[in-house]
């Protein structure tokens, strides 16, 4: 009875000592969680024009932004939360910014690529979805059902974007990409540049402004053309009409009707007509050229082939080539196992193998003194005169 008694007391023991240690609970609250989440802000500061965004001006942030990629330069939460004022400033407040994290989780992180995979353009604001966007598609009809079937079958892949609202101080303006890259500088870094870009800012300035532009220059390569208007919407390769053998030539089409239709005609690697067809107004034709070869860089590098020339006056002589030997070591000779000179063949009986401006060997049968032969013969191993060397088929 006293041991079961002493055991208890045991048990008990060693139940308070280790309940209280067991039982620790550490609890992440919203401060904790936010605290390193920087929300500094700058706002920016750049004239806007003053003239309403028209049709052309609208294809062009389109076909401008959308796929464009950059760098956040602050987290991102998930949800269409985030609303940036041109010129203004960034709401909501900051501590509703932590909130929003806290509660639907970091889209994109500091530094994480982003990149705008639709964009809208409503009334005063322009929308931009960032990583596929904060809702999952077909989300109203994933609800419907037709016979208990669902309409959209669900892959149960839950939305992890972010939506930014570019709000204007009335309609939206006449601006162009670089300028709304501008606005959301505060939110998204875009100085990653592309290939054509890159490639654009390596010109002379009259075709950097004509790429800027979008405008297409007689005389212009493919690789300036698609800088400066991007794929064609068709091609068509034809030959010149009346002429069976003329010149084949490649066209670019771009736009449609009503809209203003560009045709851009290659021949080889240049543009050498430039058809604008706009509705209402006589078609433009530029067959002239608009630039001179020199304003495009050459596509080339010299490549030096074999050893170079020692720099130096003429006469150096070239540097020795590289050894293992020490300085000052001498080469082993031939008989000491070095290598030695090569020695080549010389041909006998045989005038067409040796040239004409050769000395005459006076030590073989071909001296002065011995007869010579008018007709080349085979080669034979066999030595002049040897009566068993087969005769020779004339």
């Amino acid at each position: 009875m006293k041991l079961r008694t002493h055991r208890w007391a045991l048990i008990t023991g060693c139940l308070a000592i280790t309940i209280p240690t067991a039982c620790q609970v550490f609890v992440v609250g919203e401060k904790s969680a936010t605290a390193d989440i920087v929300t500094d802000f700058t706002p920016t500061n750049l004239p806007l024009p003053t003239e309403t965004l028209s049709e052309r001006g609208r294809r062009e942030l389109v076909r401008n932004l959308e796929a464009e990629q950059g760098f956040a330069h602050r987290a991102l939460p998930m949800g269409a939360g985030i609303t940036l004022h041109a010129n203004g400033a960034l709401s909501p407040s900051a501590a509703d910014y932590r909130k929003m994290i806290f509660e639907k989780g970091q889209s994109a992180a500091p530094g994480d690529r982003v990149i705008i995979t639709a964009m809208t353009i409503k009334g005063d604001r322009i929308i931009f979805d960032l990583n596929g966007g904060p809702y999952a598609k077909h989300r109203f009809l994933s609800h419907v059902q037709l016979n208990d079937n669902p309409v959209v079958a669900s892959n149960g892949e839950q939305p992890t974007g972010a939506r930014v609202t570019l709000v204007f101080n009335g309609a939206v303006p006449e601006i162009s990409a670089p300028e709304v890259k501008a606005l959301l500088d505060p939110v998204i870094d875009f100085g990653v540049k592309s290939s054509d870009q890159a490639y654009a800012d390596t010109l002379p300035s009259k075709l950097k402004e004509a790429i800027a532009a979008h405008e297409v220059l007689v005389g212009m390569n493919h690789r300036m053309v698609l800088a400066a208007l991007g794929a064609p919407e068709s091609k068509v390769r034809e030959q010149q009409s009346g002429d069976p053998n003329g010149t084949r030539y490649e066209e670019w089409i771009y736009g449609h009707v009503p809209q203003t239709v560009r045709f851009i005609r290659f021949v080889g690697d240049r543009v050498t007509v430039v058809e604008i067809a706009a509705l209402g107004k006589p078609v433009e034709i530029h067959d002239k050229p608009e630039i001179q070869d020199s304003d495009i860089p050459a596509n080339m590098r010299e490549i030096a082939m074999g050893d170079r020339k020692p720099d130096g006056p003429e006469g150096t002589a070239a540097p020795a080539p590289p050894t293992l030997r020490q300085p000052g070591e001498a080469a082993p000779s031939p008989s000491q196992g070095g290598q030695g000179q090569v020695q080549f063949p010389k041909a006998k009986n045989n005038p067409v193998a040796s040239a004409p401006t050769d000395p005459p060997d006076t030590t073989g049968p071909t001296s002065p003194t011995a007869p010579q032969t008018t007709r080349g013969g085979p080669p034979s191993l066999g030595q002049p005169g040897d009566p068993n060397q087969p005769p020779h088929l004339l």
